[in-house]
Protein backbone atom coordinates (compact mmCIF):
# COMPACT_ATOMS: atom_id res chain seq x y z
CA UNK A 1 0.00 0.00 0.00
CA UNK A 2 2.79 2.39 0.86
CA UNK A 3 4.84 1.42 -2.40
CA UNK A 4 1.51 2.37 -4.78
CA UNK A 5 0.66 5.52 -2.53
CA UNK A 6 4.56 6.56 -3.35
CA UNK A 7 4.35 5.99 -6.37
CA UNK A 8 0.75 8.13 -6.99
CA UNK A 9 2.91 10.56 -5.13
CA UNK A 10 5.71 10.57 -7.63
CA UNK A 11 3.20 10.84 -10.66
CA UNK A 12 1.58 13.68 -9.05
CA UNK A 13 5.18 15.91 -8.88
CA UNK A 14 6.14 14.62 -12.44
CA UNK A 15 2.87 15.66 -14.05
CA UNK A 16 1.49 18.03 -11.78
CA UNK A 17 1.59 20.91 -14.32
CA UNK A 18 -0.81 19.29 -17.01
CA UNK A 19 -3.17 18.12 -14.02
CA UNK A 20 -3.12 21.97 -12.66
CA UNK A 21 -3.47 22.89 -15.99
CA UNK A 22 -6.57 20.07 -17.06
CA UNK A 23 -7.99 20.59 -13.08
CA UNK A 24 -8.40 24.13 -13.30
CA UNK A 25 -9.43 24.15 -17.32
CA UNK A 26 -12.40 21.07 -15.82
CA UNK A 27 -13.89 23.42 -13.26
CA UNK A 28 -13.78 26.58 -15.10
CA UNK A 29 -15.86 24.68 -18.24
CA UNK A 30 -18.18 22.61 -15.34
CA UNK A 31 -19.22 26.61 -14.07
CA UNK A 32 -19.50 27.53 -17.31
CA UNK A 33 -21.55 25.10 -19.00
CA UNK A 34 -25.09 26.73 -17.18
CA UNK A 35 -24.22 29.69 -19.24
CA UNK A 36 -22.51 28.45 -22.54
CA UNK A 37 -25.87 26.11 -22.78
CA UNK A 38 -28.50 27.98 -21.41
CA UNK A 39 -31.10 26.07 -23.30
CA UNK A 40 -30.35 23.25 -21.81
CA UNK A 41 -29.61 23.91 -18.44
CA UNK A 42 -30.94 28.09 -17.27
CA UNK A 43 -34.11 27.56 -19.40
CA UNK A 44 -34.99 24.21 -18.56
CA UNK A 45 -34.77 24.91 -14.96
CA UNK A 46 -36.75 28.55 -15.32
CA UNK A 47 -39.36 28.62 -17.73
CA UNK A 48 -42.96 28.29 -16.20
CA UNK A 49 -45.23 26.00 -17.32
CA UNK A 50 -48.80 26.34 -17.18
CA UNK A 51 -51.36 22.53 -17.93
CA UNK A 52 -48.31 21.13 -18.84
CA UNK A 53 -46.91 23.51 -21.34
CA UNK A 54 -44.60 25.99 -21.36
CA UNK A 55 -46.26 29.93 -20.60
CA UNK A 56 -44.98 32.58 -23.39
CA UNK A 57 -43.97 35.55 -22.77
CA UNK A 58 -46.72 38.00 -22.70
CA UNK A 59 -46.61 40.99 -25.42
CA UNK A 60 -45.99 43.79 -23.37
CA UNK A 61 -43.30 41.99 -21.70
CA UNK A 62 -41.77 41.58 -24.89
CA UNK A 63 -41.96 45.90 -25.45
CA UNK A 64 -40.34 46.26 -22.04
CA UNK A 65 -37.37 43.66 -22.67
CA UNK A 66 -36.80 44.95 -25.93
CA UNK A 67 -37.24 48.66 -25.15
CA UNK A 68 -34.41 47.58 -22.15
CA UNK A 69 -32.19 46.25 -24.79
CA UNK A 70 -32.37 49.44 -27.10
CA UNK A 71 -32.04 51.58 -23.87
CA UNK A 72 -29.26 50.01 -22.87
CA UNK A 73 -27.39 50.65 -25.99
CA UNK A 74 -27.28 46.58 -27.23
CA UNK A 75 -25.43 46.87 -30.73
CA UNK A 76 -27.01 43.27 -31.52
CA UNK A 77 -30.46 42.30 -29.86
CA UNK A 78 -30.17 38.57 -30.84
CA UNK A 79 -27.76 38.15 -28.48
CA UNK A 80 -30.14 38.11 -26.02
CA UNK A 81 -33.61 36.55 -25.47
CA UNK A 82 -36.24 36.36 -23.05
CA UNK A 83 -38.70 33.63 -21.63
CA UNK A 84 -41.30 33.60 -19.10
CA UNK A 85 -39.99 32.04 -15.56
CA UNK A 86 -41.78 31.40 -12.44
CA UNK A 87 -40.46 33.42 -9.70
CA UNK A 88 -40.93 37.21 -8.73
CA UNK A 89 -38.29 39.01 -10.49
CA UNK A 90 -35.94 38.29 -13.68
CA UNK A 91 -33.24 35.98 -13.50
CA UNK A 92 -30.64 35.35 -16.12
CA UNK A 93 -27.72 33.40 -17.70
CA UNK A 94 -26.00 32.93 -21.01
CA UNK A 95 -22.71 35.27 -22.62
CA UNK A 96 -23.91 37.47 -25.21
CA UNK A 97 -20.58 36.93 -27.34
CA UNK A 98 -21.35 33.33 -27.25
CA UNK A 99 -23.40 31.26 -29.99
CA UNK A 100 -26.33 30.21 -27.54
CA UNK A 101 -26.42 34.44 -26.57
CA UNK A 102 -27.82 35.24 -23.10
CA UNK A 103 -31.01 34.09 -22.12
CA UNK A 104 -33.94 36.63 -19.40
CA UNK A 105 -36.59 35.23 -17.49
CA UNK A 106 -39.10 37.43 -16.64
CA UNK A 107 -41.33 36.15 -13.79
CA UNK A 108 -45.43 36.95 -14.37
CA UNK A 109 -45.98 39.16 -12.07
CA UNK A 110 -44.29 41.48 -13.88
CA UNK A 111 -47.63 41.84 -16.09
CA UNK A 112 -49.53 42.88 -12.94
CA UNK A 113 -50.40 46.14 -11.91
CA UNK A 114 -51.94 47.55 -9.29
CA UNK A 115 -55.60 47.95 -10.68
CA UNK A 116 -54.77 44.77 -12.37
CA UNK A 117 -53.35 41.92 -9.95
CA UNK A 118 -54.25 38.95 -12.02
CA UNK A 119 -50.60 37.67 -12.46
CA UNK A 120 -50.41 37.42 -8.66
CA UNK A 121 -53.76 36.48 -7.30
CA UNK A 122 -54.37 33.84 -9.84
CA UNK A 123 -51.51 32.04 -8.42
CA UNK A 124 -51.99 29.44 -5.21
CA UNK A 125 -48.67 30.31 -2.95
CA UNK A 126 -48.29 27.85 -0.08
CA UNK A 127 -46.55 29.11 2.92
CA UNK A 128 -45.87 26.76 5.90
CA UNK A 129 -48.30 24.43 3.79
CA UNK A 130 -51.31 27.26 3.83
CA UNK A 131 -52.38 29.16 1.03
CA UNK A 132 -51.82 32.22 1.39
CA UNK A 133 -55.31 34.44 1.56
CA UNK A 134 -54.56 37.72 -1.12
CA UNK A 135 -57.70 39.83 0.92
CA UNK A 136 -55.94 39.62 4.22
CA UNK A 137 -53.71 41.72 5.71
CA UNK A 138 -50.09 40.25 5.58
CA UNK A 139 -51.47 38.91 1.65
CA UNK A 140 -52.63 42.42 0.37
CA UNK A 141 -49.10 43.77 1.82
CA UNK A 142 -47.45 40.91 -0.50
CA UNK A 143 -49.42 41.29 -2.88
CA UNK A 144 -48.64 44.96 -3.11
CA UNK A 145 -44.73 44.59 -3.16
CA UNK A 146 -45.09 41.76 -5.96
CA UNK A 147 -46.26 44.60 -8.25
CA UNK A 148 -43.82 47.15 -9.75
CA UNK A 149 -43.68 49.73 -11.54
CA UNK A 150 -42.90 50.23 -15.55
CA UNK A 151 -39.60 51.69 -14.32
CA UNK A 152 -38.77 48.86 -11.83
CA UNK A 153 -39.49 46.49 -13.92
CA UNK A 154 -36.80 47.94 -16.70
CA UNK A 155 -34.58 48.64 -14.02
CA UNK A 156 -34.67 44.90 -13.04
CA UNK A 157 -33.92 43.35 -16.61
CA UNK A 158 -31.60 46.03 -17.12
CA UNK A 159 -29.20 44.87 -13.94
CA UNK A 160 -29.49 41.43 -16.02
CA UNK A 161 -28.25 42.68 -19.23
CA UNK A 162 -25.47 44.71 -17.35
CA UNK A 163 -24.69 41.59 -15.76
CA UNK A 164 -24.34 39.01 -18.59
CA UNK A 165 -22.68 41.89 -21.04
CA UNK A 166 -19.85 43.03 -18.95
CA UNK A 167 -19.17 38.93 -18.36
CA UNK A 168 -20.19 38.72 -15.47
CA UNK A 169 -20.66 34.51 -15.67
CA UNK A 170 -17.33 34.22 -16.65
CA UNK A 171 -15.88 36.30 -13.93
CA UNK A 172 -17.47 34.23 -11.50
CA UNK A 173 -16.68 30.90 -13.24
CA UNK A 174 -12.89 31.89 -13.30
CA UNK A 175 -13.06 32.41 -9.00
CA UNK A 176 -12.60 28.52 -8.38
CA UNK A 177 -9.62 27.44 -10.87
CA UNK A 178 -8.29 31.05 -9.91
CA UNK A 179 -7.87 29.21 -6.09
CA UNK A 180 -7.04 26.00 -7.31
CA UNK A 181 -4.37 27.34 -8.98
CA UNK A 182 -3.23 29.07 -5.68
CA UNK A 183 -3.65 25.43 -3.52
CA UNK A 184 -0.97 24.34 -5.84
CA UNK A 185 0.97 28.03 -5.08
CA UNK A 186 0.38 27.60 -1.38
CA UNK A 187 1.92 24.32 -1.08
CA UNK A 188 5.13 25.30 -2.88
CA UNK A 189 5.42 27.76 -0.94
CA UNK A 190 4.77 26.09 2.69
CA UNK A 191 6.99 23.51 1.23
CA UNK A 192 10.07 25.42 0.28
CA UNK A 193 9.31 27.56 3.64
CA UNK A 194 9.88 24.83 5.75
CA UNK A 195 12.85 22.75 3.79
CA UNK A 196 9.67 19.82 3.02
CA UNK A 197 10.80 19.21 -0.76
CA UNK A 198 13.04 16.31 1.01
CA UNK A 199 11.29 16.12 3.81
CA UNK A 200 9.40 12.78 5.59
CA UNK A 201 5.98 12.50 3.09
CA UNK A 202 4.07 13.14 5.96
CA UNK A 203 5.20 16.29 6.71
CA UNK A 204 5.00 16.86 3.07
CA UNK A 205 1.14 15.94 3.42
CA UNK A 206 0.39 18.27 6.06
CA UNK A 207 1.27 20.63 4.00
CA UNK A 208 -0.88 19.71 1.00
CA UNK A 209 -3.74 19.80 3.58
CA UNK A 210 -3.14 22.86 4.76
CA UNK A 211 -2.65 24.25 1.30
CA UNK A 212 -5.69 22.68 0.89
CA UNK A 213 -7.32 24.49 3.73
CA UNK A 214 -5.85 28.30 2.57
CA UNK A 215 -7.34 27.47 -0.77
CA UNK A 216 -11.02 26.99 0.47
CA UNK A 217 -10.94 29.93 2.67
CA UNK A 218 -9.19 32.15 -0.26
CA UNK A 219 -12.33 30.84 -2.37
CA UNK A 220 -15.01 31.76 0.28
CA UNK A 221 -13.96 34.91 0.42
CA UNK A 222 -13.15 35.60 -3.13
CA UNK A 223 -16.20 34.26 -4.29
CA UNK A 224 -17.96 36.27 -1.67
CA UNK A 225 -16.22 39.23 -3.06
CA UNK A 226 -16.84 38.72 -6.44
CA UNK A 227 -20.44 38.34 -6.67
CA UNK A 228 -20.83 41.55 -4.05
CA UNK A 229 -18.83 43.31 -7.17
CA UNK A 230 -21.28 42.44 -9.88
CA UNK A 231 -24.33 42.95 -8.62
CA UNK A 232 -22.89 46.30 -7.28
CA UNK A 233 -21.78 46.89 -10.41
CA UNK A 234 -24.77 45.49 -12.83
CA UNK A 235 -26.51 47.69 -9.98
CA UNK A 236 -24.71 50.82 -11.35
CA UNK A 237 -24.87 50.30 -14.92
CA UNK A 238 -28.44 49.84 -14.81
CA UNK A 239 -29.37 52.33 -13.02
CA UNK A 240 -27.08 54.82 -15.13
CA UNK A 241 -29.01 54.36 -18.57
CA UNK A 242 -31.16 57.29 -17.59
CA UNK A 243 -32.81 58.76 -14.39
CA UNK A 244 -35.88 56.79 -14.56
CA UNK A 245 -34.47 53.63 -14.82
CA UNK A 246 -32.63 55.19 -10.87
CA UNK A 247 -35.86 55.67 -9.54
CA UNK A 248 -37.11 52.61 -11.06
CA UNK A 249 -34.44 50.69 -9.26
CA UNK A 250 -35.13 52.49 -5.83
CA UNK A 251 -38.60 51.25 -5.79
CA UNK A 252 -37.46 47.91 -7.34
CA UNK A 253 -35.38 47.04 -3.68
CA UNK A 254 -37.90 48.99 -1.82
CA UNK A 255 -40.25 46.13 -2.81
CA UNK A 256 -37.82 43.45 -2.40
CA UNK A 257 -37.15 44.45 1.08
CA UNK A 258 -40.96 45.06 1.67
CA UNK A 259 -41.51 41.28 0.29
CA UNK A 260 -39.00 39.81 2.70
CA UNK A 261 -40.25 41.11 5.47
CA UNK A 262 -43.84 40.14 5.10
CA UNK A 263 -42.06 36.71 4.08
CA UNK A 264 -40.43 36.59 7.29
CA UNK A 265 -43.88 37.53 9.48
CA UNK A 266 -45.63 35.10 7.16
CA UNK A 267 -43.13 32.20 7.55
CA UNK A 268 -42.80 32.01 11.43
CA UNK A 269 -39.12 30.78 12.95
CA UNK A 270 -38.41 29.55 8.95
CA UNK A 271 -38.85 33.15 8.30
CA UNK A 272 -36.65 34.40 10.92
CA UNK A 273 -33.75 31.92 9.73
CA UNK A 274 -33.97 33.35 6.23
CA UNK A 275 -34.61 36.97 6.18
CA UNK A 276 -33.65 39.72 8.26
CA UNK A 277 -35.76 42.26 10.29
CA UNK A 278 -34.14 44.71 7.72
CA UNK A 279 -35.40 42.79 4.49
CA UNK A 280 -31.97 41.52 3.75
CA UNK A 281 -31.06 38.11 3.33
CA UNK A 282 -29.04 35.85 6.03
CA UNK A 283 -26.57 33.29 4.10
CA UNK A 284 -28.24 30.37 2.55
CA UNK A 285 -25.22 28.43 4.38
CA UNK A 286 -22.37 28.75 6.64
CA UNK A 287 -19.58 28.64 3.33
CA UNK A 288 -20.80 31.78 2.59
CA UNK A 289 -20.41 34.86 4.58
CA UNK A 290 -23.39 36.80 3.17
CA UNK A 291 -25.51 38.40 0.41
CA UNK A 292 -25.02 41.30 -0.92
CA UNK A 293 -27.58 43.48 1.50
CA UNK A 294 -30.67 44.86 -0.71
CA UNK A 295 -30.71 48.30 1.97
CA UNK A 296 -26.88 48.55 0.70
CA UNK A 297 -27.59 48.33 -2.84
CA UNK A 298 -30.73 50.52 -2.75
CA UNK A 299 -28.30 52.93 -0.87
CA UNK A 300 -25.81 52.91 -4.03
CA UNK A 301 -28.53 53.55 -6.23
CA UNK A 302 -29.49 56.94 -4.05
CA UNK A 303 -26.03 57.89 -3.86
CA UNK A 304 -26.02 57.77 -7.52
CA UNK A 305 -29.29 60.15 -7.98
CA UNK A 306 -27.72 62.60 -4.96
CA UNK A 307 -24.55 62.94 -7.63
CA UNK A 308 -26.58 63.64 -10.49
CA UNK A 309 -28.91 65.86 -8.48
CA UNK A 310 -25.82 67.87 -7.44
Amino acid sequence: MASRFLKYTVLLQKYRTPLLIASCGGVFAANMFYHVCPDMSFRQLYQAWYKGEPVTLSEKLEEVFQQVLKDYSISSAKNFSAFASFGFHPVGAGVPWLPAGAQIGIPANFNSTTDDPSGITNRTIFINGKTVDWSSETGSALKESLVFSTDAQKFAIAREVARLQSGGPVISAAVAPFCLGGVWVYSVVLKQVFGLHTGPVLLRGAANVLALGIGAVSYILTSDAVSQWIDNSSDRRAAGVSRDYAKGGVEFYDKILSRNKTLRSLMGQKGEEMYAPSGNLFPAHILQLKHTPYTSRREGILALLKEERG
